[in-house]
């Protein structure tokens, strides 16, 4: 602490000086304690000077000691933050989205280490060879009767079990649906924060493997209705969903019934109609815009006009949302 509280005391460091700094903090910081190294972490997390090898040195540590550093420290550049968001976890990616001002550089990186990311693939089913059914023996009348009820009670048991599954369903299991993974999430959250539509689309397009387009006409849904069946499709945390809308269209904010129209409107949706219709968007996405499909595989003219259209109706542009919002 003795070295980090001298180093803080240099307004401008020289380069001679930054070099000292980074030769002895280092192995100091390895002999210390876990909690003198959060508290050096901290304090270092205030300089605006630091040497690279240092940032990137703290930026690697584990998370519960790197996060306030990640998430606050001016004196780390852009190439670090990259390097350290490709070769550490989940968690360095949320404190590094957490921050006040990320460059398009590092929203770039962040986005395209997303793309990179594999996609689970549900396994099928595999089906089971039924039992074979082997030849009731003879019974007296008695035996029979109560074999019969017998069965009826366990078939109404499985019955009620069955109904009971589907109206105690589990809405963590998402198997085979689309699914926000923590890297979008946060990268949504951050740019509803900062009201950055431009981002918020290319980050929402990206979770739902469709189109910039799609994720704009979503948006330019002024009532937030189209918005909010998306987030409640993709699973995201329901808090996180009322904090988004509430961001990107001010009017949900108001308060009814000592909730937000953002809570009680996405409240009101069926999870299982909004991945339908989410679905159903992305299909007629993919009908018109697919830009990896070749040109010589395009349908002629005639096939053309007997093919059914699946067009969206343009509103208006994306950039307009703030002025519309501010209308309002």
């Amino acid at each position: 602490m003795a070295t980090v509280s001298s180093f803080e005391n240099l307004s401008h460091p020289t380069r001679s000086e930054l070099r000292q700094f980074a030769e002895l903090f280092m192995p100091l910081f390895q002999a210390s304690s876990e909690e003198a190294r959060r508290q050096a972490v901290a304090a270092l997390s205030q300089c605006e000077n630091m040497p690279a090898a240092v940032a990137l040195f703290i930026g690697n540590q584990p998370i519960e000691i790197a996060a306030p550093f990640l998430i606050a420290s001016k004196a780390i550049n852009d190439d670090t933050l990259i390097t350290i968001a490709r070769t550490q976890g989940a968690a360095h990616v949320k404190a590094i989205v957490s921050r006040d001002c990320l460059s398009p550089e590092v929203i770039d990186a962040l986005v395209a280490l997303r793309q990179a990311e594999p996609r689970p693939v549900a396994a099928a089913p595999v089906e089971q060879p039924a039992m074979p059914l082997s030849p009731m023996p003879d019974l007296p009348e008695m035996d029979r009767e109560e074999a019969r009820r017998l069965a009826d009670e366990e078939a109404l048991r499985e019955r009620i079990r069955s109904l009971a599954g589907h109206l105690g369903r589990n809405d963590e299991d998402r198997l085979g649906l689309r699914s926000l993974s923590d890297i979008q999430e946060a990268l949504l959250v951050r740019f509803a924060r900062s009201r950055e539509a431009t981002h918020f689309a290319t980050a929402l397009a990206d979770a739902l493997s469709a189109s910039r387009w799609l994720a704009e006409r979503i948006m330019l849904d002024l009532s937030g209705q189209q918005l909010a069946i998306t987030l409640t499709s993709l699973g995201m945390d329901f808090l996180d969903s009322v904090f988004v809308l509430e961001k990107l269209y001010p009017h949900l904010a108001k308060v009814q019934h000592n909730v937000s129209r953002a809570f009680l409107l996405l409240d009101a949706l069926d999870p299982e109609e909004c991945h339908a219709r989410v679905e159903a968007w992305c299909r007629a996405d993919g009908y018109t815009y697919n830009p990896d499909k070749p040109a010589a595989a395009q349908p002629a003219p005639a096939a053309q006009a007997q093919a059914p259209s699946y067009r969206f109706i343009r509103q208006a542009p994306l950039r307009d949302l703030k002025s519309v919002n501010r209308a309002r």
